[in-house]
């Protein structure tokens, strides 16, 4: 069949789904003005001679509600509502098209994101005209970007990964109904005030927020393989942080952080009250806490830090895309089938999984980015390595989306994670976890081990030119002495990387912890969710955290004798 036909056929597909849809509701929708211009596009570029084999349309609005307030006082509290485009269009055919990277170049991040504005009320006309003059750019641009990649491809070396560049997927077709958006800014603008004002009573703490962000994401994507998906979501997050400075000039961070999908899945105020009060007592006692030099050696990973680690050292290096490009470092790929964690631990991403241990999770959701069904991955089990993350951008042995393609709206979708979740199947208790702690310490011959408590979040980096390393950062810090006693330190980063730190994992306990987060890379920042066990390391290494070199204020503050 020509692909004229193929591209006709397209549109007659497209062309009942959008008659259904006006059928059961005559109010022209978002969904219903982009299938429209989905058909209109496709009927005058298949008159082009290289007309698009795939053409998909992704907007996203958010719906958003900051109310911020800072030492007892209200700093912020505002409402935005914006709208967001994606055009993916696609010359070539889905072994070679316009989107392949080219080999010997150094890609622009920004090539990956498109700030295109929609209109945010619901009017047809207004919707199309901007799809449809997108979509006139986009197709202008893939046809030199598609002669530039036959050109690259002729002259460059044969590829490693001879995949294609593109998947056939199931066409999906979903809609629910819109999550509404349930702030009261009143009654938070109070609580902020509420939860900060604990912090006046310190001159040294030099900044004290607390934020409540509420986002209702609601995404529209159709695709000219059939797709029509209307997806709506609501996320709440309460974050505080505090701030102070060591004599030595090192700056003292401490963060709490809540994510939900509900405003009644948030805290109450006596549990947030009590971790303000928790965060003063740790910050002071930061100031006086010793500073540790570089050390190797055992240490616990408390299940906070455990899901962090495990988030930043495994789970970006199966991200999909990072297989088949040959400018990554690509640490996992020939080790599919063998063993890379002890055998009781296994790892599985789960999108379609809102809740574990009664907390949400934020890496939640029905349909990828790429218009693909949500689907769990198993991706070492029993220490064994089995998959990878992937989205439409196959590689060699993977040639379909496992649900896995998400980007921030406006960017360009890759493989990125959901929900991580660490499986132990030889649970210890925590006290045992400690009690081998001690044995290792003797056992090496060192006077103290280290046990990271709470993690402020993490980087890795994974590409060939560069250590593929990566870097946690923590802000509760412990040195374990090997009688037990425990003492709270500072300075450090936990650094190291992957294959090395995994085959030194001796025991993990019984007690499930989960981080909720937003992680930043190519396709910009997606929410996700780790939960793991804590686990013991026989040994790990630690760096010097930077250190600024300004004084701590000369003047007293102005609250200090209060």
């Amino acid at each position: 069949m020509e692909l004229r036909q193929v591209v006709a056929l397209i549109v007659l597909s497209v062309a009942a789904l959008v008659s259904r849809s006006q059928n059961q509701d005559q109010t022209p929708s978002v969904l219903d003005a982009a299938k429209s211009e989905l058909i209109h596009s496709l009927d005058q570029l298949k008159k082009q001679e290289v007309p698009p084999y795939f053409l998909s349309y992704e907007i996203v609005e958010t719906h958003s509600v900051i109310v911020s307030g800072s030492f007892g006082t209200l700093t912020n509290s505002s409402e935005n509502k914006r709208r967001q485009l994606h055009v993916d269009l696609r010359v070539g055919d889905y072994a070679m098209d316009n989107t392949r990277q080219m080999r010997g170049r150094t890609s622009n991040p920004l090539d990956r994101f498109s700030n295109i504005p929609m209109p945010i009320e619901d009017d047809s006309a207004a919707i199309r005209n901007v799809l449809w003059y997108q979509t006139d750019k986009k197709y202008k641009k893939a046809l030199e970007d598609l002669t530039t990649v036959r050109t690259n491809s002729q002259v460059k070396v044969q590829q490693e990964d001879n995949s294609a560049d593109f998947s056939t997927e199931t066409a999906q077709q979903f809609v629910e109904a819109t999550v509404p958006l349930a702030v009261n800014r009143q009654v938070w603008e109070e609580k902020v005030r509420r939860y900060t004002a604990p912090f006046q009573r310190f001159g040294n703490l030099y900044q004290a927020v607390a934020t409540l962000s509420a986002n209702q994401d609601t995404r529209w994507f159709v695709s000219s393989d059939g797709a029509a998906i209307q997806t709506s979501q609501t996320f709440y997050r309460l974050y505080v942080a505090a701030y102070s400075k060591a004599d030595d000039g090192m700056e003292l961070p401490r963060f709490e952080s809540y994510f939900s999908f509900t405003p009644a899945g948030l805290p109450d105020d006596a549990t947030v009250l009590r971790a303000v009060n928790k965060m003063i007592v740790d910050l002071e006692s930061l100031r006086k806490a010793p500073v540790v030099d570089p050390f190797t050696g055992p240490a616990i990973l408390s299940g906070r830090a455990t899901a962090v680690f495990f988030h930043e050292v495994f789970g970006h290096r199966i991200e999909g895309h990072r297989q088949k490009s040959e400018t990554e470092g690509q640490t996992f790929r020939k080790m599919v089938g063998e063993p890379i964690l002890p055998d009781f631990l296994s790892v599985v991403f789960d999108p379609t999984l809102r809740q574990y241990a009664g907390v949400d999770l934020v890496g939640s959701y029905d349909y990828d980015d790429e218009g693909v069904k949500a689907r769990r991955v198993t991706a070492v089990d029993d220490g064994v390595l089995k998959n990878f993350l992937m989205s439409r951008s196959p590689i060699d042995g993977y040639p379909t989306s496992n649900g896995h393609g998400r980007a921030q709206p406006g960017f360009t979708p890759v493989a990125r994670q959901s929900n991580l979740l660490v499986l132990n199947t030889k649970a210890i208790s925590r006290g045992q976890l400690k009690t081998l702690l001690l044995q290792e310490i003797k056992k090496q011959g060192k006077s103290f081990g280290l046990l990271f408590d709470e993690i402020e979040g993490g980087f890795t980096l994974t590409g060939r030119t560069i250590p593929n390393a990566f870097n946690v950062l923590p802000v509760m810090v412990y040195r374990v002495y090997s009688n037990g006693r425990e003492e709270l330190v500072r300075g450090v980063d936990l650094i190291g990387t992957p294959l090395t730190v995994f085959s030194k994992i001796l025991a993990a306990d019984d007690e499930a912890a989960v981080f909720n987060g937003i992680c930043g890379a190519e396709s910009g920042g997606v929410p996700v969710s780790s939960t793991a066990p804590a686990i013991l390391v026989s040994q790990i290494e630690v760096q010097k955290k930077l250190k600024s070199q300004e004084r701590a204020p000369i003047l007293p503050a102005p609250f200090e004798d209060k």
